[in-house]
């Protein structure tokens, strides 16, 4: 089984690329945010692969790390996502983000993902919530604090905190991730103004 591949870029397909590895080129489907972020063709590129083998056809996929493929791997447990649906997921969002959103039940930011609608990203958040908080770019202490404000059981100027930076284009997930840094490091009196200002300046440096 292929783990991962080490190669020079042949040349791009809209949702894959040609990895020539001494000679021999394969064919790796990626995330599109993975494909952008890549060299350009005729330059070094590594990819942590996961091998699918079906009956009629065997297929290689390609991240840009181990833990990225193993939020594929985690996201094809989940009953509706096959792998086109989980690399759209992986597409629109990074591993942490996926694992953030999941852990806050932040269904509005997994349902941005092509082929995810309601019901399969509530299914997500069932399924899966249990081994997000392992995966989040947040701590612990941070992440407890988020989950509060996104079950709306939050001091009111937390709530208005995040409702600002949410009315501001910031998805649900990182505007109470933002707050939650805020509150921490503002203490939980904090007005509403001040969790909006250390909760911009926490999303700026993102």
């Amino acid at each position: 089984m292929i783990g991962k591949l080490k190669g020079t870029i042949d040349s791009f397909g809209e949702d894959h690329l040609i990895l020539d590895v001494h000679g021999v080129g394969y064919q790796v489907f990626c995330p599109s945010r993975v494909l952008q972020q890549l060299p350009r063709a005729g330059e070094a590129a590594v990819l942590f692969i996961e091998t699918i083998v079906r009956e009629d056809m065997i297929r290689l996929y390609g991240f840009a790390s181990e833990v990225e493929r193993e939020w594929f791997r985690l996201l094809m447990t989940v009953q509706g996502v096959g792998a086109k649906v989980a690399l759209a997921v992986l597409g629109v969002m990074k591993a942490s983000d996926v694992a953030t959103a999941i852990a806050l039940g932040d269904k509005t930011a997994l349902s941005r993902a092509p082929g995810v609608g309601k019901r399969v990203a509530e299914r997500l958040v069932i399924e899966l919530k249990d081994k997000a908080p392992g995966y989040s770019a947040l701590d612990a202490d941070t992440l407890a604090v988020a989950q509060t404000v996104s079950e709306n059981v939050a001091a009111r100027p937390v709530a208005e905190a995040v409702s600002a930076l949410s009315n501001l284009g910031y998805a649900p997930a990182q505007a109470s991730a933002a707050v939650a840094k805020a509150v921490k490091s503002a203490g939980e009196g904090a007005t509403t103004e001040t969790l909006i200002r250390l909760g911009l300046k926490e999303l700026a440096v993102q």
